[in-house]
């Protein structure tokens, strides 16, 4: 794990002192070395550097830039496998200098070229430089787990592991993409391929980059997709064969996520996702594993009973911390800083504090993400699946004639339902799902925290909606079921967006590295061929996850409801946070932005302090895109 930065100048303005200067604004992603490399070109200078946090060859050997005969290459991630493929390597001829899994990447690259990516098991965003037919070639890891962000304008390519590093080179310019903000305030993140910049964008996930510096010519190519694997027969399978067969995978998976020259954790929330991670782990370790669990229990957030009993149950060699809602305040105003890219996932604040934790004691920590989407664990699943086919049973006419209805009855004109929490937004949402009951509609509905309409009332320019994965048509229609289409567009989405954003960030404030063992692409491979009821069972969900959790911690110990990460975010933004949401709501500074509508952000403060506490989402958004902006455009200093 660690931090990649570099330029393509072919104005030949840019020097190494700048590249230093975008490498060392991300020094917590690596503060075990940097490196830095220089290739001149007739067309272009190009340079590479690199933040190392150090987990597999801790010696010189890792350092980075590497070079392999004509080849360089800077590199953020693991290949798990990489001692797999050095042994093919090996015997087709190839020689190596270190035990490093970047080595082992430079002479895949040089044996397959862009195929080697199809061999790699692993996390990953690197670049590399071909000095004999000058390319350059970028690549993204399947789901997206590694961030890697680029800008090309004015015969300027820059490239980084977070946007810092670009908007630290003096190429940069920071104009603001207005579309993408009505995108974050509808969905808490600015979604793929976009940015918050214009000219800036982000590589997508299971895709890879050429570009031909001879001609100044960019071509992105894909080279995997979830619908690949959503786009077959499901197998015809029992249920025992198959919870047997998904075990194996899993443990397969999970145990090359332990591949490490440094100590390994794993945070353990007491779900069923982190508790299958511990349990399989622990199950084929003789040395106890490692486990982190965080409470803050002033702030309604205290998961930590329940996962200190699962950990007592497996034997695991646990640390329990617990943080005031203070110590979690703290943290708010450094959000801006390592989340450099609006961001309001309130979970990042849960999420950083126990890595800080666990960054006390290992180097490489396990998160188990992704089993929601994978193996259907979701609550708006259940929704979509309940509700979503009772509202196809009304007639078009019908459904128009009663969302008209709605239209000329106000929500805050219905009695004591006005009064309930979220009433509002949910009476919207029903109109629009009245009008349209669409599994499209209906999981933007669930997603979007405002609609379009709602979203351009903010804005003094005219908004357009981008183009995301949320519009997806990939699925094949032989193929398509309500359930397999909400996890497909999750995966692509939400996930990427949103979970892995948020993990990547706080694992890199504490130094660490973060690793997804559920995002091993072989698991949703043969997940996505499971029958449909052997992960959503008679509204159960994770079926087939849970008969494997099961099978090493007691029923009794895991049947409660899903908590997730959540924050007590209506009440913080009424009392602590409210001293932010004054400075930032002022009309004055409202003016000086020249972004926003001040009657309706201020018509939105009032409504929420008067008791709309269902606006606190709103607020919430709000107030991190105008602490991002006050960061890195009114106090960024180049």
């Amino acid at each position: 794990m660690c931090g990649i930065s570099g330029f393509i100048d072919f104005n030949k303005k840019s020097t190494l002192q700048q590249l230093e200067k975008m490498n060392r604004s991300m020094l917590h992603r690596g503060p075990d070395g940097e490196g830095y490399a220089q290739y001149e070109t007739p067309q272009a200078s190009i340079a590479f550097g690199h933040r190392r946090l150090s987990i597999i060859d801790l010696t010189e050997g890792g350092r980075q830039p590497m070079s392999f005969q004509n080849l360089h290459i800077t590199f953020n991630g693991e290949i798990y496998n990489y001692a797999e493929i050095k042994k093919e390597l090996e015997e087709k001829g190839h020689s190596f200098l270190s035990h490093s899994d970047t080595e082992v990447i430079l002479h895949a690259y040089k044996e397959w070229g862009s195929n080697c990516l199809q061999k790699f098991i692993g996390m990953f965003a690197f670049v590399i430089f071909n000095e004999e037919n000058k390319t350059i070639f970028a690549a993204r890891d399947r789901a997206g787990v590694k961030p890697f962000f680029y800008y090309w304008h004015n015969n300027l390519f820059l490239f980084g592991s977070e946007l810092k590093a670009l908007m630290n080179h003096p190429g940069f310019e920071k104009n603001i993409n207005t579309h993408a903000i009505a995108a974050f305030l509808q969905l808490g993140y600015v979604p793929t391929p976009h940015c918050i910049f214009q000219q800036t964008h982000k590589l997508k996930p299971g895709h890879f980059l050429e570009f031909y510096i001879a001609t100044q010519q960019i071509k992105t190519t894909q080279y995997w997709s979830v619908y690949s694997a959503y786009n077959r027969s499901p197998l015809k399978i029992d249920l025992p064969e198959a919870i047997s067969e998904t075990e194996k995978i899993l443990t397969n998976a999970f145990q090359y996520r332990m591949v490490s020259d440094v100590p390994v954790g794993v945070f353990l929330s007491g779900g069923f996702d982190s508790s299958c991670v511990t349990a399989l782990l622990q199950k084929n370790s003789t040395q106890k594993i490692k486990t982190f669990t965080i409470g803050v229990p002033d702030a309604g957030l205290n998961e930590a009973p329940y996962a200190k009993d699962i950990a007592q149950h497996l034997g695991t060699d646990h640390t329990e911390a617990y943080c005031t809602q203070k110590e979690a305040l703290d943290i708010v105003p450094e959000l801006p800083f390592y989340y450099d890219e609006p961001f309001a996932d309130s979970s990042a604040i849960p999420t950083t504090l126990v890595s800080k934790v666990a960054g006390e004691k290992v180097t490489v920590a396990l998160s188990a993400d992704a089993g929601d989407e994978v193996f259907a664990g979701y609550n708006r699943y259940d929704y979509i699946m309940k509700y979503g086919k009772r509202l196809k049973k009304i007639p078009t006419f019908a459904g128009k004639t009663a969302a008209a209805i709605m239209d000329a009855v106000p929500a805050d004109a219905i009695p004591v339902l006005n009064k309930k929490y979220l009433f509002h937004s949910r009476y919207e949402k029903l109109k629009s799902l009245l009008r349209n009951p669409s599994e499209n509609n209906f999981l933007l509905s669930i997603t979007k925290a405002m609609s379009d309409k709602e979203v351009a009332e903010f804005f003094k320019a005219n908004i357009q909606t981008l183009p995301t994965a949320l519009d997806s048509k990939e699925l094949k229609p032989e193929f398509f079921n309500t359930l397999t289409y909400s996890m497909a567009i999750d995966y692509e989405t939400y996930l990427l967006d949103d979970i892995l954003q948020k993990v990547d960030r706080a694992t890199m404030t504490a130094s660490i590295e973060g690793r997804e063992p559920f995002l091993d692409h072989r698991i949703i491979e043969w997940a996505a061929q499971l029958p449909i009821d052997f992960k959503y069972r008679n509204g159960e969900k994770k079926f087939i996850l849970k008969e494997i959790v099961h099978q090493y911690i007691p029923k009794e110990l895991m049947d409660r409801p899903k908590m997730g990460f959540g924050i007590p975010i209506a009440e913080w933004l009424a009392s602590d946070l409210k001293k932010y949401v004054d400075r930032y709501f002022d009309e004055q500074f409202i003016q000086q932005q020249g972004i926003f509508n001040p009657h309706k952000i201020k018509q939105l403060y009032q409504s929420f302090y008067q008791g709309k506490k269902e606006r606190a989402e709103k607020i919430w958004y709000l107030l991190m895109f105008q602490m991002w902006y006050d960061k890195w455009i009114n106090n960024f200093s180049a």
